[in-house]
């Protein structure tokens, strides 16, 4: 019978009970294990009869500059080329596809059907293109990240008999901002698909916790691999504003920046509302954002409807995101749902206290009143507080950028990379 046959996901006839169901599910969860396990066991029988090295493929949408993108590619960089064949399918658009371009030894696939927004007729065609990519390379690992690529990827994977299946949730697809239905919809997906996925991976315990709550996987049944830098490439050594005369900012303000992609989950548009509500009590500050996206017509709108154009400076997308650091003093984030952002270990890292939203990973991040301060989403009077709060206190800001660096070392892709490839040896039993 064809694996993907064998798994079934119809209910219980009307007559079943509450115990015989539940004992219908503890069968297939076991059965479900019992496969994965074989199916790994034979992909290691395969890769020692052949003394081949096993191959990886990650699988992502697009490589916008984004966290779980660069973490991405990162770990491509970091796995050994000695005990691994690498591979990377994604879409061909995005600003880190020429850093893609620039990895030694990684097979990469482009694949234009593969694209972030749900759309039925693409997501068909990325989820064929896939499963002909994975029937032809013969992967020992597929790996995929974050939820679209998450579902096309391990379905994908699954009928074209790949034995080892791993997905990075760096954030989940449902959140607590959607309608019941949809929530419900991607909450079932994430479900049934976690049942042919052989190792799950969360970016934050908070993550973890998430998955286990809504059924998505059992509980300790993961990996943590955080979503990292390379901490030591935004450590600030030289001096720090030498380009606030270039970005147009006189050098006496204090410059409090976002970096994050222009779309719902990050509500740019509280940023613009902090800044505007900041600006009331004080000119002393002025405001930056680094990024660019979907919403930006609606927030340069905000901006002059706010008066604050003479406050405020867009820069866009940036590749050299250590040099921005340098020339921040506060970084705020004011997302609504999150897995752990790249963007507070860089802040920690550059040694700047962070403002953000209480939501999913921060508060692993984030000490409030140690390292920063954390508010519930959409409190701009607290987070413009906090703001003038520490615009006002150099020696506040100095203390908390170095409790933050203190920390740094915990988020710095290296421990990350050597737990997953654990993880990988593991399911590969290579380590016998």
């Amino acid at each position: 019978m064809d694996d993907a046959a064998s798994f079934q996901t119809s209910g219980p006839p009307p007559c079943a009970s509450r115990n015989e169901q539940a004992n219908r599910d503890r069968s297939l969860v076991l059965d479900q294990a019992a496969h994965n396990t074989l199916r790994g066991l034979l992909a290691t029988i395969d890769v020692r009869r052949n003394n081949v090295k096993p191959k990886v493929f990650h699988v992502i949408t697009k490589l916008e500059l984004g966290g779980a993108q660069k973490v991405t590619l990162m770990t491509l960089e970091r796995l050994p080329r000695e005990q691994y064949r690498l591979g990377l399918a994604a879409g061909p658009e995005g600003l880190l596809v020429d850093w893609a371009n620039q990895i030694p030894d990684v097979t990469r696939v482009w694949i234009p059907s593969l694209i972030r927004e749900v759309r039925p007729v693409q997501d068909a065609m990325a989820f064929l293109d896939l499963w002909r990519l994975f029937r032809r390379e013969r992967p020992d690992i597929v790996h995929t990240h974050s939820s679209k690529a998450g579902i096309l990827g391990r379905w994908a994977a699954r009928l074209a008999g790949v034995p080892i299946i791993f997905h990075t949730a760096h954030g989940f697809g449902f959140n607590d901002f959607q309608s019941p239905l949809v929530r419900n919809m991607y909450v079932w997906l994430e479900r049934i698909t976690s049942k042919i996925t052989t190792k799950l991976v969360v970016v934050s315990y908070a993550n973890a916790e998430t998955g286990e709550n809504n059924g998505v996987f059992r509980r300790g049944d993961w990996v943590l691999c955080r979503d990292a830098i390379s901490v030591q490439e935004f450590m600030q050594t030289g001096p720090r504003h030498t380009q606030l005369r270039a970005w147009g900012i006189p050098e006496d303000k204090i410059v409090v920046g976002m970096v994050a992609c222009f779309k719902p989950q990050k509500a740019p548009g509280d940023f613009v509302r902090v800044a505007a509500r900041v600006l009331q009590e004080t000119e002393q500050v002025h405001f930056v954002m680094a990024g660019d996206g979907e919403l930006r017509p609606e927030i340069e709108r905000q901006i002059r409807e706010c008066g604050i154009e003479r406050h405020m400076t867009l820069l866009g997308w940036r590749k050299d995101m250590p040099e921005v650091y340098g020339n921040l003093d506060v970084v705020v984030l004011t997302s609504l749902w999150e897995g752990l952002p790249c963007v507070f270990s860089e802040a920690m890292a550059a040694e700047l206290p962070i403002v953000a939203t209480n939501v999913d990973g921060a508060r692993e991040a984030i000490m409030d009143g140690d390292n920063g301060y954390l508010h519930q989403p959409h409190d701009i009077e607290g987070m413009a507080g906090s703001v003038l709060k520490l615009a006002g206190d150099p020696e506040l800001r100095r203390t908390m950028g170095r409790r933050g660096k203190n920390r740094a070392m915990e988020f710095d892709i290296s421990t990350s990379v050597a737990a997953l490839e654990s993880a990988y040896k593991e399911c590969l039993r290579l380590d016998d």
